[in-house]
This record gives C-alpha cells, structure tokens and sequence, in this order.
C-alpha cells in the first residue's frame, strides 16, 4: 500500500507539476507578483495531493514570521522548500546556483527573486549574497536560508556553514530558527512518501547583535534539540520510522 500510493503521489505531483508550468509559462512576460501567486498555488497543490495521496498531513507550530527577517531552517526534505512558500509571504530562499539549471523550477525561481548563490566563488558569493538579501529585506520579504546548505539525513550529525552568520551580523534583523522533521515522511533521497503529521516549528528569534561565535551556538543549541524531538515524537507515534530516513 504504501509504494502505491506513493506512486500515486509522485505521478500526480509531476503531472499537475508539468500542467501549471506550462500553464503559467504567459506569467515570464507578467508582473512578478502574479508568477509569486502561482508558485504559493503550486505549493499548495502539492500539500493537497501529498494529504490525498500519500495520507502525509502537516502542522506549524509557533508563530510564523512576516516581514523583513531572517529564517534559518532545517532541511532534511525537498519538502521544507515546498511549504516555505506556502507559509511565508514571498520569501526570498536561499538556494544553490545550479539549481538555476532546472527548467521551469530555475526560470521561475529567477522571476520571483530568489536568491542563487555559487558556493564555489569564496568571498564574492557571500558578497552577492548578503547585497541580494538586502534588497529582499528592502522589499519587506522574509529571507529564507538553510544554513547547512542541503538536505541532511534526520540523525546526521549538523553542518554549519559560515553563510547564515553572514547574513546575520550583516542584516541586523532577528533571526527565526525552524525545526522539522519532514526527512521522516518525504526522505532526502528515496521514492516513498510515508503517512503521517510532517511537523515545522518556527523557535524563538534571536535577536540582532550577537557575534559571530555566539549567534553560530546559539543558533544550534536551538534547531538540533528541537529537531531531535521532532523526530523522536514521530517514530514514538510510528514503530515504523524507528530506522532513520535516507
């Protein structure tokens, strides 16, 4: 049952993936906020066909941010990049420059703003980094960045990298921490689509002005516990996901 109806899943996601780009292909020659409505809309299908399919639901906890802010999230799903612009107002994510590749996904990621960073270019990237996140911040857009910089398995250890410090010190905005523990349900890696409640927490914020040592800690000491009992609540309701998604 479970790989039939992750077929199902994945068949009709890709479907109605293909129908909405072609669809929406008029929007490059539209203004960006009507290509920004049908990226949320194309999310939002998804989230519909991955309950009605795949028997995969969601929750949000805490209170999500609005505004000029910095999220700093977990990623351990393709899913997390999918509810972002369900849940933020025209967020401005962070993601690789090679994604940019993909078509349709990288044409449109560029025709809403997002922010596509060459990880291989040093310094110049975290320069062009913190300049496009500026401009979002400008726009009242929250800037969305994972600061691991892709998909971790739920157990793997954590990864760091020294970009969301960046933005940190150089955006003097709050910085929202988020937890989740969608690997469990949509693995990194893998073709199933398991049933159950995906849970995304956005923690406290931390305020502006730490350095760079500190708010790195700090910002650790918060997503890793609460990832960790994210996941731990999920196997604890499922002796089926005890072993750790991949």
């Amino acid at each position: 049952m479970l790989w039939l109806r992750s077929t199902f899943f994945n068949l009709s996601f890709w479907l109605m993936s293909i129908i909405m780009c072609i669809l929406a292909t008029p929007l490059f020659l539209a203004p960006r906020g009507w290509t920004v409505r049908a990226m949320n809309l194309w999310s939002r299908l998804t989230m519909f066909l991955l309950r009605v399919c795949a028997g995969t639901r969601y929750e949000v906890r805490g209170r999500i941010p609005e505004g000029a802010v910095l999220v700093a999230a977990k990623h351990q799903s393709m899913w997390d990049t999918i509810i972002a612009t369900t849940l933020l107002r025209d967020p401005a994510i962070v993601m690789k420059k090679e994604l940019l590749m993909i078509p349709y996904y990288g044409w449109y990621s560029l025709k809403t703003r997002m922010i596509a960073i060459d990880r291989g270019s040093g310094s110049a990237a975290i320069r062009k980094l913190i300049a496009q996140a500026k401009a979002a911040l400008g726009l009242g857009r929250p800037v969305l960045i994972f600061p691991e910089g892709t998909r971790m398995a739920p157990d793997a250890a954590p990864d760091y990298k020294p970009g969301v410090a960046a933005l940190y010190r150089q955006l003097d905005v709050p910085c929202v921490p988020v937890a989740v523990n969608s690997g469990i349900y949509w693995a990194r890696r893998g073709f199933a689509k398991r049933p159950g409640t995906i849970v995304i927490e956005f923690l406290d914020p931390i305020p502006p002005g730490l350095d760079r040592k500190a708010f790195m800690a700090e910002l650790e000491k918060r997503i890793e516990p609460a990832t960790a009992k994210l996941v731990a609540e999920a196997r604890g309701k499922t002796p089926a996901l005890s072993e750790a998604a991949d």
